[in-house]
This record gives structure tokens, sequence and C-alpha cells, in this order.
């Protein structure tokens, strides 16, 4: 016989009252449970004199005793959903143990369901690779079994029953979704003026607060052949892939276009403030103002760093009847001189002589 099973058999005489408390599942650690000092009518000298502890035989122990207060709180996160399983009611029980003398009190913890899961659609198969299609002849009469929709909550109670609605579709006004079934089906005669390709998309949702939900999408063929129908969805995925990429790269073109932009702004910004710098610098610098002077222009402050006569000539060409290199009129040659001593005035001579006294003699310059 085990230790604790001979333990049960000499303490019997001395098992006091049952507790049990309710909590819901997912509680926090640390969240209190209940007193169980107050609740067996102890206090908290006896749970300390009697090293009260709490026995299990359950692999994780979710619960603590706080003894210096007489109180048991959750030590480890409770799933319902995986202590449990599908059994309901769950729970879970262990025994609180004092010594001097032995006394034995049997705890029974029940959990409560919470909605913290969302359904699970097992049809049809979403899939990213492949593309499902359920097919729907021409000649198919009203209340015509498209397909059903399959999902499962591994809560319990309400919180696992699920509900179906129609959200979106191509043609709202030839099926219909069964509200507690699944069930797709048509609502009225299906002609040939319907699309080859129809898309559905079903809500499933569950009655928990808040109820979670899931979101399937059918594809439905209305169509007499299966060729007809390989050509339509092949275009159709081909459309949705292009979709996707024209986003992808749209998404792409804007960020490059906002990383573009705010780099020329910071640019600008940043030259417009080097040179705000650079002014401030040379207007608080005391550096000497070197003057500017155009060339073959004179200094009229008397400085001597530039020439004070510039000499210039103006010649003018005959009419070139007999040579374009003869000069037959007179050329002027213009002295400007410089005082230095004025303040600035120019005084200008004017010498007059004839170049050429032939038409055939060389070019002489005085």
């Amino acid at each position: 016989m085990s230790s604790r099973g001979l333990l049960r058999s000499q303490a019997a005489h001395i098992v006091r009252g049952q507790i049990r408390y309710s909590i819901p599942e997912e509680m926090k650690k640390g969240s209190l449970i209940g007193n169980v000092a107050q609740d067996l009518g102890l206090d908290l000298k006896r749970l300390r004199a009697g090293r009260a502890r709490i026995v299990t035989g359950e692999s994780i122990q979710y619960t603590e005793l706080k003894t210096d207060k007489g109180i048991l709180v959750v030590s480890e996160r409770i799933d319902r959903e995986q202590l449990c399983g599908d059994i309901t009611p769950c729970s879970f029980s262990f025994e609180i143990i004092l010594e001097n003398p032995i006394e034995l009190h049997p705890v029974k913890i029940m959990i409560q369901d919470q909605n913290d899961n969302a359904p699970q659609v097992l049809y049809p198969v979403q899939t990213s690779s492949s593309l499902v299609a359920e097919m729907v002849p021409r000649s198919a009469d009203v209340g015509y079994l498209v397909t059903k929709v399959v999902a499962v909550d591994v809560d319990s109670g309400q919180n696992a029953w699920l509900s179906y609605k129609l959200h979106k579709a191509t043609d709202r006004a030839l099926f219909e979704v069964g509200l507690q079934n699944g069930e797709i089906r048509t609502i009225r005669q299906v002609n040939d003026k319907d699309a080859v390709k129809q898309r559905l998309t079903v809500v499933v949702e569950d009655n928990g607060q808040p109820s979670r939900s899931a979101t399937v999408n059918v594809n439905v063929a209305v169509a007499d052949s299966f060729p007809e129908v390989l050509s339509e969805f092949t275009n159709f995925t081909h459309d949705k892939e292009y979709n996707d990429n024209l986003t992808f790269y749209l998404v792409l073109a804007l960020a490059v276009v906002s990383f573009l932009f705010i780099t020329c702004l910071v640019v600008i910004l940043s030259v417009k403030i080097y040179r705000w710098r650079q002014s401030r610098i040379l207007y608080h610098s005391n550096l000497p103002v070197i003057p500017y002077y155009p060339p073959r222009y004179a200094d009229t402050l008397g400085t001597g760093t530039l020439q004070h006569v510039y000499n210039y000539e103006v010649c003018r060409t005959t009419d070139s009847r007999k040579s374009d290199c003869q000069f037959d009129r007179p050329c002027s040659q213009n002295v400007l001189i410089i005082d230095p001593s004025s303040t600035g005035t120019m005084q200008r001579m004017q010498n007059e002589k004839n170049i050429l006294d032939e038409p055939d003699s060389p070019l002489e310059v005085s």
C-alpha cells in the first residue's frame, strides 16, 4: 500500500467537509480563488501550526495556499481546453493536509469556459497555392446545394454555438447561406446571363461574449463543362496575382517618393543653414575688405596699383575696291589720361593723323 493510501486509511475518521470553488479559465497568476481558512472554519494559527499544504496527484499544481493569509490563489495559467479537452464539466481536485492532529480537507475547483478561441474552418480548405471552386450547372434549380461550410469551435457550451452569414457575394440574388448549418444553396434559377466566376465570403461567428469569428472565401463556377471552368479560373488567378503585385509596387513607389522628398528637404535645409552660418561668420569677422577693379581700368585714388594711361586705336577700312588690307581714311588715336591728384575726372585728348599716305603703303602705328 502506498504512503498516500496509508495516510488516507489512518486519517479517514478525521476528514472534514469538502469545499468547492468555481473560477473562470485564463485567470492571472496570483488571482484569488477563495478564503480557505474562513471556509473550513480554521484560524491562521492552526494553519501555521499544522503546516498546512496542498497534496495533489497532478503533474502541474495550479493553486497555491497562502498560510499567512489563509487564502488559495492561482499559481499557474489554467486553460480549460488543455486541461479537460471535450469533457464537460471541467474540474480538478486536491487535498489540504494539516498535521498534529492530521486533517484532510478535499477541495474541488470547477473551471468555467471562456470564449478565448475563434471558430476554425475545416471546409472549404483555404490554400494560397491552389484555387478550389465548386461547380454549379446552368440547369440548377432553386434550392440546389452548392456546398457546405464546415467549422468547429473548441470552446464549450454556448461559446461553441456557431452561426453562418453571407458577408459578400458576386451576385447576392443567386445564393444564400444557412444560418445554423452553413449550407450554400441557390435561391433562384440559374440562367445563361449569370457570370461563370462567382465568389462568396462567409463569416462564421460563435455565440460567446464577446463573440469571435472567422472568414472563409468560397469560389463557385457556374458552368456545364470543366474546360470552361479551367479557363475562367486560370484568368481569375492571374488577375489576383496581378492585383497583388500592383498593390505591392504602388506601396513601394509611394515609399521611395516619400524617402526622396524627405531627403531633398533635408538637403535644402542643410544648404540654407550652411549659407546662413557662413554669412554670420563673415559678418562678425575683422578681415580687411580688398577692393576689386575691372581689368584695364585706372586707380583713381592714386595708390599706384594700376596703370594710369590706357591707349586704344580705332581704324576704319576703305570701300575695299582695291584691297581689303588697304586703309585710305584717317585713323584716330585716343589717349585717356588719368590725373592722380584729381578726384577721378578724366581728360581726353584726341590726335588724328594720316596713317597711310599711299594705298599700297604698309600700316603704320605711332
